[in-house]
């Protein structure tokens, strides 16, 4: 007799015969996993299921790792780094979210798992989750605030559009820049605005509009639009990319953001220093009409010739004012001259006078010196000694046998040799 061991998919190893070498043919546990694995794959090649997201992890080798869950079940998923890279939303833990993919086995520990390649969220499409979510983003960062916007120029000079240069866009800004400001200058920079490469090209040509200002300070952009015509959500995606929204950030030049029509709002709307509703309303934005500019520099010229005329009027009222006030001044003049004369001369006196007092004080002061200087003294016999210290002695018993002295007269000096000290006033 043979036993045989089947499921709902058919047999998992083939029959065992009941004979004494029967446990030769047992199959080992990677054996019997990998039938196990072999039935699974192929019985389930593309399931969807749902459930809401546990325990993700997102290894630095890009994979991601979750469990998908009920309220009596749950299944191991595994999201393979290609797979991450496609997806425009970003997962979180308790999203619920609809995963389609095959079941395998993961061998080394024995679990059947869900290999996903796609997943949406449930209840809001995927591109308008991943939009709220790099809005609330950025917006945490603070790159939506207005005081971080930079301002536009009432009359630029040069204008740089980024758009597709076969669509309708460019041809519409173009279109209104000529009616409302003929020969402006207007540089565009081409880049694809729908598709995988668009998001990279409209990078690129708003590092290629800095460029321009670096190499020609002398004609610099004065402002950007980028932009494009409406479309689905899909079409306008590449504007709502975080790498476009940071270059738009990151651009020294003041940008105009002018995407689809007014109903249709991107990321790029946010962090540009203006929103236009469309891209024509971004070239009626931009500049002034020309004719509106004539007409208001002419209404200017007007009134400024008006106020002119009106204070040339004041001030030649004021000075008839003045005029008759005036009265000749010229015996005032004279006055003043005469005063000035008379204070020089009684300036010259009193300082000659202070000059001839001080000079008989200085006088009497010298005198007085004089008959208190020592030197006066010397000159009447005296002299003074100076001790081997450089003090002056003033008695004998300062001095004693051996010191070298120095004797000042009243004219020259001495240096001697003391012999003997006396105490004695009186010289023997």
């Amino acid at each position: 007799m043979e036993s045989t061991e089947t499921t709902a998919q058919g047999s998992l190893f083939s029959a065992v015969p009941q004979s004494a070498d029967w446990r030769a043919q047992v199959p080992t546990v990677s054996q019997l996993t990998r039938r196990i694995r072999g039935q699974l794959e192929a019985a389930f090649t593309e399931v969807w299921v749902k459930g809401e997201i546990s325990n993700f992890r997102k290894p630095v080798s890009g994979h991601c790792y979750l469990i998908l869950k009920d309220a009596t079940a749950q299944i191991r998923t595994v999201l393979f780094r290609p797979v991450m890279g496609k997806l425009k939303f970003a997962l979180t833990d308790g999203m619920e979210v609809l995963v389609r993919g095959r079941l395998s086995v993961y061998e080394a520990r024995g679990e059947y798992q869900l290999v996903g390649d796609h997943v949406e969220p449930v209840g809001q499409g995927a591109l308008q989750l991943a939009f709220e979510q790099l809005k609330a983003r950025l917006a945490a960062e603070g790159l939506f605030e207005a005081a971080r916007k930079k301002k536009l120029p009432s009359l630029p000079r040069r204008i740089g559009i980024i758009t597709s240069k076969t669509g309708a866009a460019a041809k519409d800004i173009l279109k209104v820049l000529h009616r409302r400001f003929p020969n402006l200058h207007v540089v565009l920079f081409p880049a694809s605005v729908q598709g995988d490469k668009a998001a990279a090209e409209i990078c690129l040509a708003l590092k290629q509009a800095e460029s321009w200002n670096v190499q020609r300070p002398e004609a610099p952009l004065d402002v950007l639009i980028v932009g494009r015509g409406g479309g689905s959500i899909e079409d306008l995606w590449c504007f709502n990319e975080e790498s476009v929204a940071r270059a738009i950030v990151a651009c020294p030049i003041p940008t105009i953001s002018a995407v689809g029509h007014e109903i249709d709002v991107t990321i790029a709307d946010f962090v540009a220093d203006l929103r236009a509703p469309t891209p024509s309303a971004a070239a009626e934005i931009v500049v002034p009409e020309k004719a509106d500019l004539q007409d208001t520099v002419a209404m200017l010229q007007d009134r400024l010739a008006m106020t002119m005329a009106r204070k040339i009027d004041q001030w030649r009222l004021h000075l008839t004012h003045l005029s008759n006030r005036l009265v000749d001044p010229r015996e005032k003049i004279r006055m003043i001259r005469r005063d000035i004369v008379a204070l020089q001369n009684r300036l010259g006196l009193a300082i000659h006078h202070l000059v001839q007092r001080n000079r008989k004080k200085w006088e009497r002061s010298s005198q007085l010196l004089n008959a208190l200087s020592p030197l006066a003294v010397l000159g009447r016999g005296f002299s003074l000694t100076q001790k081997p210290d450089g003090d002056f002695a003033r008695q004998a018993n300062e001095l004693k046998k051996g010191d070298v002295i120095k004797t000042r007269l009243a004219k020259g000096w001495i240096e001697s040799t003391v012999h003997s000290v006396s105490a004695e006033e009186t010289v023997k």
